[in-house]
């Protein structure tokens, strides 16, 4: 609160001189301000200072203040009143806008969004942890829990936070909130097969790729795996890709720095899964993402901006959130071309990838929304 201890006869120097200026000053370009009196508002003083009545764009009730339209003198004088508290430029507002993670465009996420592809009706099933149903950046519209005790059983429940995360990148809702995922209008499905620390076990795995062919779900994402192969979860990976699901999986994060060992999990590492590796924002391969001749894909994976429980967001890295980029293409590519078999729409991803280097590394390269669409 700004204080100031003036004489009676310093006031007056003051005031008249201004009153003339003023005079001269009616022709002035006026700006938009809004004035508060230290106590009761008193108009003779606005009048003092040259404000007309129909420079009063507002006057308050609740607190002293008014909005008014001022020169620039009007407001300099006003401002160094005693019985004026503030003097302020309006100063403009607008909605908060969400931020957009720098993977969605680098996978030409938002050129395909802004031709109107954003994955409407595409049901998605994210195989994790659970998603927080209750984030008021996800749309989720359904789920199931291969657990059954109490802290695990609910799928819209997520104590890990990682398939929240995943959600995000596949489907953050385009609504000036949080952040924007590459295809905001799918249909997210919280399959929970990972428990509240992020454990599992295949047999989970193999129930929650029964519950999506069961339930016609087009895309599954798993941003999870192990190191060791199972006949029973190839065959359940197999079925989903035979009943016309498109299965994208975490390739990994057992890679090298020379990238040049053969270290792609499962179910990533089956023919029947598109196995996605990690990069950068410089397209560089992430030290971490496992390598092999199964990867498929590339797409980003490192400083990853997305959802988390409650209603709040991190960025995470690994191939975890390169998978959801690449589920999140697939449904903006199936929006636009629902004719596809998911057999044709994985050629397609792979047609039109951006080619990045060796294919042990990035597969065909990385996955490009509106290339494919516009293929």
């Amino acid at each position: 609160m700004k204080k100031l201890l003036i004489v009676l006869s310093t006031i007056l120097l003051l005031f008249i001189p201004f009153q003339h200026v003023f005079a001269a000053e009616t022709q002035e370009e006026k700006s938009d301000y809004l004035v508060m009196f230290d106590g009761p508002a008193k108009s003779g003083i606005l009048k003092a200072f040259g404000v007309d009545d129909e420079d009063v764009l507002h006057s308050f009730d609740l607190l002293p203040v008014y909005h008014l339209n001022l020169t620039d003198g009007q407001a300099n004088g006003l401002q160094n009143h005693p019985h004026i508290e503030h003097v302020e430029s309006n100063a403009d507002a607008k909605a908060f806008s969400q931020t957009v993670p720098w993977g969605v465009p680098h996978v030409q996420g938002t050129t395909a969004q802004d031709a109107g592809y954003t994955g409407n009706g595409v049901k998605v099933a994210i195989l994790d942890t659970g998603i927080d149903a209750s984030h008021e950046d996800l749309n989720v519209v359904g789920g199931y829990s291969v657990f059954d005790d109490s802290a695990n059983n609910d799928p819209f429940y997520d104590g890990s936070g990682h398939g929240t995360h995943v959600a995000g990148t596949v489907a953050a809702l385009d609504n000036n909130v949080g952040v924007l995922g590459v295809a905001p209008q799918s249909d997210l499905y919280a399959v929970k097969v990972l428990n509240n620390s992020g454990s599992g076990s295949y047999a989970g795995i193999a129930e929650g790729l029964e519950w999506s062919i069961q339930n016609d779900m087009d895309i599954v994402n798993m941003s999870l795996g192990g190191s060791q192969s199972s006949s029973i979860l190839e065959a359940y990976t197999d079925l989903a890709n035979d009943e016309g699901v498109l299965v994208v999986a975490a390739a990994g994060n057992s890679g090298n720095r020379g990238g040049n060992n053969d270290s792609v999990g499962y179910p990533a590492k089956y023919d029947s899964a598109i196995a996605v590796a990690a990069i950068d924002q410089n397209n560089n391969r992430a030290t971490f993402s496992s390598t092999g001749p199964a990867v498929e894909l590339s797409a980003p994976g490192v400083n990853v901006l997305s959802t988390v429980p409650g209603d709040n967001y991190d960025s995470y890295n690994g191939t975890s959130m390169a998978a959801p980029h690449v589920a999140g293409v697939a449904a903006q590519v199936w929006d636009a071309k629902p004719h596809l078999s998911n057999t044709e729409l994985r050629e397609l991803l792979q047609q039109t990838a951006q080619n990045l280097g060796p294919s042990h590394r990035y597969g065909h390269g990385l996955v490009q929304s509106f290339e494919a669409i516009s293929h």
